[in-house]
């Protein structure tokens, strides 16, 4: 990935590819100055009346002859004047504007006329909470939002597209990626389906991740929805393609895999050893979510032989007044769980905990009480219910909760032969999906051994340097690592 252009002409002919960075030029008497800067990065009130209104106002009266002369004509402090293409790069990236006097000059001026304000205003991320690492998350406003990814990847290869979708609406939608790292392929396949598609409103990012999708057909979420700012920028850098629409404070990235929804950005924050045990007690925790109550079901109904001995007794007594079968048992207790989430989630937040907590304890003592379920049952299910609060994404945790009751009813039925069945349908599913034509099941299948070791436990950064082969970037290698040097104090020269 080439960063480095070698003069201002490749500069500005790479940073042009954006949308977002615009050129004007300004008619003085007797002379034509051009002004170049990303428009996401500035304050327009100051380019405004501190730059163009200022160099008119002058203009009336004196000429500018050199470039130098401009640090007379503008009210602004700290203009630096240099042909260095690093720091002409550099300070475009901070929310400088670039004035030339000439077209084919190579010595600008630098004005910084960045943009403080909309950083940190209200945009804490609040379904993705981190305990470590930044807390930066997405708005409402696209502009802010883009500054935000440029305020992180400080590149003129961060090429921002700029559509507008809805014949109602006329939403501006961005589609983000890195020049020389993400997959053209790629990136042409999500331009088309969004030129392409025919809508009303996009009220959200999710809108068009469900017309984008390969397969509108099933429960799995093929794109990844984050309003977590270190996400998006680490599928950036990785080869992946972002897109937000105006009004929404989710970026979607893809192609997408399945294991991306089970990744934590706390995974990377914290020592490779720990971030691999979080990451397998998480896909644990979604397998028992998703098979718990499903094989008490089956294990019930048809197959009381595989339950040992010393666990046979308690069972009985916990089930022996029981009026109803495990299957009407768990579909209650469940539909319960789902309904304690709904309106949990529709409260207001202070409410809604307490709601959760209370109506909890209270349903479940009461049922139990009433022989409407058994103990074992009510410490199953609020595992299960556990279980699926550990997965990262919110879309994915809710495919979880809802590939639950098939599992149960297909149980209820055929007893551990159902849930087999069950199994071998939804490995044929995701088996068979794809994001943006790419398997969902990489690096499992098709087997890619290379990419495993950021699959099921993540490997050491000295590791992670090349980046996943499946998304077929144009530049593979991230870094090079090199050896530390340790010194020992008890060495002596």
């Amino acid at each position: 990935m080439n960063t480095e252009p070698k003069n201002y002409d490749e500069l500005k002919k790479l940073s042009e590819q954006s949308d977002d960075f615009k050129s004007t030029t300004i008619s003085l008497p007797n002379q034509e100055v051009s002004i170049s800067y990303y428009k996401t990065l500035i304050d327009e009130k100051l380019l405004q009346h501190h730059l163009i209104l200022a160099m008119q106002n002058r203009a009336l009266d004196s000429e500018l002859k050199e470039i130098e002369d401009i640090k007379a004509w503008i009210p602004i402090e700290n203009i630096e004047i240099t042909d260095q293409v690093k720091i002409i790069q550099s300070k475009l990236l901070n929310g400088c504007a670039i004035v030339q006097l000439h077209e084919n000059d190579q010595k600008c001026a630098l004005v910084n006329l960045a943009n403080k304000e909309g950083l940190r205003k209200n945009n804490d991320t609040e379904n993705e909470f981190s305990v470590v690492g930044p807390k930066i998350g997405f708005i409402e406003d696209i502009d802010t939002n883009i500054r935000l990814l440029r305020a992180q990847i400080k590149i003129p290869n961060l090429i921002v597209k700029e559509l507008t979708i809805g014949t109602v609406s006329k939403t501006k939608v961005a589609i983000i990626y890195i020049d020389g790292v993400t997959n053209e392929q790629n990136i042409q396949t999500v331009e088309q389906r969004l030129t392409n598609l025919d809508f009303e409103v996009i009220f959200d990012s999710s809108i068009l991740d469900q017309i984008m999708s390969d397969n509108s057909m099933t429960p799995f979420p093929l794109f990844l929805s984050t309003e977590r700012r270190d996400r998006v920028v680490y599928a950036l850098i990785s080869g992946q393609v972002a897109v937000i629409s105006d009004g929404s404070p989710y970026f979607i990235t893809g192609p997408s895999t399945l294991f991306d929804f089970f990744i934590s950005p706390e995974d990377y924050y914290l020592p490779w050893i720990l971030g691999s045990f979080f990451r397998l007690i998480r896909i644990i925790g979604v397998i028992f979510s998703l098979f718990a109550t499903s094989m008490y079901v089956a294990i019930t109904t048809f197959h009381y032989e595989v339950i040992p001995n010393d666990l046979l007794g308690p069972l009985i007594f916990s089930r022996q007044n029981v009026p109803f079968p495990p299957i009407i048992e768990v579909l209650f207790l469940e539909i319960t769980i789902e309904f304690l989430r709904e309106a949990g989630a529709r409260l207001p937040a202070k409410i809604g905990t307490s709601l959760g907590i209370v109506g909890g304890i209270i349903i479940g003592q009461a049922a139990v009480e009433a022989a409407l379920t058994s103990n074992i049952l009510i410490i199953i299910v609020a595992l299960s219910a556990l279980a699926s609060f550990a997965t990262p994404i919110y879309k994915m945790s809710n495919t979880i909760r809802f590939l639950r009751f098939p599992f149960i009813i297909l149980s209820s039925i055929w007893g551990g032969f159902g849930m087999f069945i069950g199994m071998g349908f939804l490995l044929v599913h995701i088996n068979r999906l794809k994001s943006l034509g790419n398997p969902y099941t990489v690096p499992i299948f098709p087997l890619r051994i290379k990419d495993l070791k950021d699959s099921f436990l993540r490997s050491p950064y000295q590791i992670l340097n090349t980046r996943p082969h499946y998304l077929r970037p144009k530049s593979s290698l991230m870094y090079t690592p090199k050896p530390v040097k340790r010194k020992n104090d008890f060495d002596h020269e």
